[in-house]
Order: C-alpha cells, then structure tokens, then sequence
C-alpha cells in the first residue's frame, strides 16, 4: 500500500471557488464549489475517483514533480486546519 499526497491549488474564480491538482489535471483533476471548503470537498473526492480509476486501468499515477506528488510507502494521515 501506498500513500499519495496531492497539492491542491484552489482559487477564486467570481462567485465560485475553482480547485485543481497540478498532476491530475490531465486526468480531470479539477473541480469546483461556492466556497473554499466546499471546492476542497469536492477536488478531495476527484482526486480519489481519479486515483482509483487510472489504477482499475491499469495506469501509473504519477509521481513526480516533487512539489506536487509526495509518495509514502506507508499509511500516512493528513490533516487539514
């Protein structure tokens, strides 16, 4: 088992809040909300469906950059204030 941590930009975008992950954009890692929390809800739950289908597919997730994908063999725990 590994641990993938993702960075996360989320941003401004008018009435809305639009968040992405860097190395998953390719893959559709992008989503959005009507508040900071909410898009983070929302690109958390991305980036796991992302994740989980590149590896039904048979497909590598990415590892690199290194500012942008940290892998851990072992489980880890992230918390978020």
């Amino acid at each position: 088992m590994k641990t993938y941590s993702f960075r996360i930009v989320v941003e401004p975008d008018g009435e809305r809040w639009h968040a992405y992950c860097p190395a998953l954009v390719r893959q559709g890692g992008a989503s959005w909300g009507y508040s900071r929390e909410e898009a983070l809800r929302n690109i958390h739950e991305v980036v796991q469906m992302v994740v989980e289908s590149l590896l039904e597919h048979g497909e590598a997730v990415p590892e690199e950059p290194g500012d942008q994908v940290q892998v851990f063999a072992e489980p880890q725990v992230a918390v978020n204030v």
